[in-house]
């Protein structure tokens, strides 16, 4: 499979879990340790449970989003890691953007860095 087909499949299953709003099913995505880059804030990621809870305490920010679009561009990869620029799509507007860099964890992609970028 492709790093390109990989990211796909990877992003259209996050997809699903977050129109789930179901902080567990997001937070499955995540790999342990993680990184999230925030501007003027980076956390780190030590427990399964910090994902879970962050995402249980935002989940009501995207109250009323209908639909979730997702265009994922692969612009790096390994045979270990893909990274991703990923733009999410409310409702058919352009959102949210951010790069991604996705690891192999027991065979499964998660996610391990995230950091935020420009629409």
């Amino acid at each position: 499979m492709s790093a390109q087909d990989t990211a796909r499949e990877f992003f259209d299953a996050y997809s699903r879990a977050l129109g789930s709003r179901d902080p567990k099913a997001i937070a499955d995505h995540y790999a342990v340790p993680a990184l999230i880059e925030f501007p003027e804030q980076a956390i780190a990621v030590s427990d399964a449970a910090q994902t879970e809870q962050f995402f249980a305490a935002a989940v009501g920010q995207y109250e009323g989003v209908g639909d979730i679009g997702v265009s994922v561009a692969v612009v790096a990869e390994a045979h270990h890691s893909v990274w991703a620029d990923v733009t999410w799509s409310y409702d058919g507007t352009p959102t949210e953007r951010f790069i991604y860099q996705l690891v192999r964890t027991a065979g499964v992609w998660k996610i391990a860095v995230l950091t935020p970028l420009e629409v």
